[in-house]
């Protein structure tokens, strides 16, 4: 029987507000699903239909937020490694090894192997990556129905020139990582 891999990809380490998020997915080789690829080359619509998919045909998959308070905390690189082992870690089925996104493996009981670009070379890092991204622009349109004067629901906390405008008049909310420079200045003022 073939090894069981586990692709690990993150989504949310640049934006100013809301958790990042990593998945993890174990594809199931008797059910391929077309079209994978990096979930930044795919559009929004097309994205919410192989999540889908994934979700239906994957053997496995997990999800882990880390919330932006703890990004504060700790660090967004000990953050996205946390997420990552705890996407892993959730996981119904144990993988023989685990491709991660990247070139910063989390550790873990199993196998790791960072693969640069992996998101756009390797199926299963690919779903991973999908599954984070909708995942996390999901929970960015709820921050937007709780403070909808940010714009989260289209810029999804990166820091465009929308989102920056919104920190200058309104300075910063909850779903704000306190520690990132723009959302420090915007409280200075």
């Amino acid at each position: 029987m073939a090894d069981l891999i586990a692709g690990v990809d993150e989504a949310g380490r640049g934006p100013l507000a809301g958790p990042v998020v990593a998945a993890a997915v174990i594809l199931d080789p008797s059910h391929p699903i077309a079209g994978l690829a990096d979930s930044k080359a795919l559009s929004e619509r097309r994205r919410e239909q192989l999540a889908e998919l994934i979700r239906r045909h994957a053997l496995a998959f997990g999800l882990c937020c880390v919330e932006a308070e703890e990004i504060d905390r700790i660090n967004i690189l000990q953050a996205t490694l946390k997420a990552m082992a705890g996407a892993v870690q959730s996981l119904a089925i144990a993988p023989d090894k685990v491709l991660v996104d990247g070139n910063r493996p989390p550790e873990l009981p199993m196998p790791v192997t960072a693969l640069v670009g992996g998101d756009a070379l390797e199926p299963s890092i690919s779903a991973a990556s999908i599954l984070a991204k909708t995942h996390r622009d999901a929970i960015m349109r709820q921050w937007h129905q709780r403070y909808p004067s940010y714009g989260f629901d289209r810029h999804k906390g990166y820091g465009t020139a929308v989102h920056m405008q919104a920190l200058a008049t309104h300075g910063p909310c909850p779903a704000h990582r306190q520690s990132f420079r723009p959302v420090v200045q915007a409280r200075l003022f």
